[in-house]
């Protein structure tokens, strides 16, 4: 792999989880935010990766060349398929007759979004950054070496 191909897939890497940190940090702002412009509560968004696909290049002309359809070519990095709602988790509901948001029975529904959960979600996609910057500037040392070996 060249070494130019594994720097576009760090940095597609570090760009997906720069998104993710964002939505992780935007869950945890709303996170008691009972009142969107629809009238519900907040819900959590998540975010959804996918392997971005090669496009060009030797292994892509060989499988056409075979005529494999469908044929494995190797990825070229991740990207962000969507991002979309958590349905999995109802939103919560709590007893506050006093909030502004109470229904008639004084119960309030919170979002569905949990601060620790966010916050686990928040060190691991911070932890993979940092492990695309670290491969990125493998890369740029292992490109600065060779060039010095050719002088």
């Amino acid at each position: 792999m060249p070494l130019a191909t594994s720097l576009q897939i760090s940095a597609s890497g570090l760009t997906a989880q720069r998104l993710n940190l964002d939505v992780i940090s935007n869950n945890i702002a709303n996170a008691s935010t009972t009142r969107t412009p629809t009238g519900q509560p907040y819900r959590r968004q998540q975010v959804i990766f996918a392997a971005r696909e090669a496009r060009g290049g030797f292994a892509a002309a060989l499988a056409a060349a075979r005529g494999a359809r469908g044929a494995q070519v190797a990825g070229a990095g991740v990207q962000v398929a969507a991002i979309q709602p958590d349905t999995r988790r109802d939103f919560k509901v709590v007893y506050d007759p006093g909030h502004p948001d109470a229904d008639a029975r004084g119960y309030v529904r919170l979002p569905n979004v949990e601060p620790i959960i966010e916050m686990v979600d928040l060190i691991a996609a911070a932890r993979a950054y940092e492990a695309g910057v670290t491969a990125i500037n493998t890369a740029k040392q292992m490109q600065q070496r060779a060039l010095e070996i050719g002088q």
